[in-house]
């Protein structure tokens, strides 16, 4: 019997790398900003000259916490470690991170769909300066004629996101990197920009016979810097393993890069452990032990988060959090909820803002609550069709202005059901054999005759009250 992917269970973990809004670096005054001339925000301290020490930055810690309470974690004293190796982008030979001592331990995230995913860890550290290796293919170490580095980055406080193996497919760490994004934004803690670097992902990935519970042997892919490369990377991955374990071959625990181009991850160096990095003590700090205060503080000025904007959305219009996830991610539930409190139909509230707003998402910002509002409820009342509703929308969203004036200038007003009435009656009788195969059950003309009683009302009747109207003819 031939094995397929079916037979596999794809396990993931995800380790999320944010860079902090900070003012300043981790331990120094250095400015911590995208895009400038490379290594002009440096310092003795971030250049790892002798004799320079390192500061903690309180907003760093501050923002560290909030993510940790943003992620339902404990909040611990910490200590910091010094993680030795040696690359040319880390000047000090060294990097300052936490290691058995992480300030937020045991938390959790939630999904749209209500899937619960682990957090083992959200700890702190610096990040570490930027390679560029010129020359070759694919900008790997191995083909390039130089290298250059910027220590501009070299410093910026970062927070290490370790998820516990709880993702089973590509499409869930893509939906688990999304709702942590947002949940960062939101906090104010990290502006999320994977395209500059402040958000990288790397993805822990193993397979295992379907039914099993014990973890197999992992792959980590590195330095993921799109949706769209964490589900390719993570799903090619799974295949080539699984096709080893197929083979008779063993999967080799070893650091992958994504090559984007080609579709494929390649073999980067054996992966290391921790006694690799040779951890200890960092001696210039002193060990970080917030007080309850301070814990309390920042547990009380963060704000809604998508989870519970989701949940008050859902209650609200009477659906499920994952149907209200898209209103939520796009910013417009306070403008949906506030139709709904006006009386507007809550379905057909979260339809219009997914849809029809959400396609001039731009202009949305400047989209007047009382307007959309209005609009809702002339449409709802019967008022204006769907399509003429559509409309004026588009007009609202470009320009501005009354519902009521937009329609009444551009002629738009829904047929009363009397009227469009009698205009089914008159293509029923002018096409007789359609009829007749829409009354034994053939939905395939269904459209025509639609069709036929919106071009006779100038698309002023409703399609779906005519839709309504053949139905009750059909069985009366």
């Amino acid at each position: 019997m031939s094995t397929t992917v079916t037979d596999y269970e794809t396990v993931v973990g995800l380790e999320v790398h944010c860079e902090l809004r900070t003012a300043t670096k981790l331990f120094c005054g250095c400015r911590n900003a995208f895009g400038e001339p490379p290594n002009t925000n440096v310092c003795p301290v971030c250049l790892g000259l002798p004799g320079s020490l390192p500061v903690l930055n309180h907003q760093a810690v501050e923002l560290a916490m909030r993510i940790g309470q943003a992620l339902h974690c404990e909040v611990r004293p910490s200590l910091f470690h010094r993680k030795n190796y040696f690359y040319p982008d880390m000047p000090k030979d060294y990097q300052i991170s936490q290691y058995d001592e992480p300030i937020n331990v045991g938390g959790w995230l939630e999904l749209a769909d209500g899937t619960r995913v682990g957090i083992e860890r959200a700890h702190i550290e610096e990040d570490t300066g930027k390679t560029t290796h010129v020359g070759g293919a694919g900008g790997r170490i191995h083909d390039a004629q130089y290298s250059l580095v910027d220590y501009n980055r070299a410093g910026v406080p970062l927070v290490e996101i370790v998820s516990r193996p709880d993702l089973r497919s590509a499409e869930q760490a893509r939906a688990y990197v999304s709702e942590l994004r947002a949940i960062l934004v939101a906090t104010g803690a990290s502006d999320g920009k994977m395209e500059e670097g402040s958000l990288r992902v790397d993805a822990n990935v193993s397979v295992r016979p379907a039914g099993a519970t014990e973890l197999s042997t992992r792959c980590e892919i590195k330095n993921l810097n799109s949706l769209r490369s964490l589900g390719r990377a993570i799903e090619h991955e799974a295949v080539r393993q699984w096709q080893l374990v197929q083979d008779g071959q063993p999967v080799l625990q070893e650091t992958r890069h994504w090559n984007e181009a080609e579709g494929r991850t390649l073999s980067g160096r054996s992966k290391e452990e921790a006694d690799d990095y040779r951890y200890f003590p960092e001696p210039d700090l002193v060990p970080l032990a917030p007080e309850a205060e301070w814990q309390e503080a920042v547990r009380a000025a963060l704000p809604a988060l998508p989870a519970e904007r989701r949940a008050r959305l859902a209650e609200a219009a009477g659906m499920e959090p994952a149907a209200v996830a898209l209103v939520v991610e796009l910013d417009l539930d306070t403008l949906v909820l506030a139709a709904i409190a006006a009386g507007a139909d809550p379905t057909l509230a979260v339809n219009r803002a997914a849809n029809e707003v959400a396609a001039g998402l731009d202009a949305a910002r400047r989209l007047d609550p009382d307007a959309f509002t209005k609009l809702l409820l002339m449409e709802g009342g019967g008022r204006l069709t769907a399509t003429q509703s559509k409309q004026v929308l588009a007009e609202l969203l470009a320009e501005g202005g009354d519902p009521e004036a937009i329609a009444s200038a551009r002629d738009l007003e829904s047929l009363d059901a009397g009227a469009v009435a009698a205009v089914v009656d008159e293509v029923i009788a002018a096409h007789p054999a359609e009829w007749e195969r829409f009354k034994g059950g053939d939905q395939k003309v269904t459209g025509f005759l639609v069709g036929l009683v919106m071009k006779a009302t100038a698309g002023k009747a409703d399609g779906k009250a005519v839709q309504a109207s053949l139905r009750d003819r059909a069985s009366g």
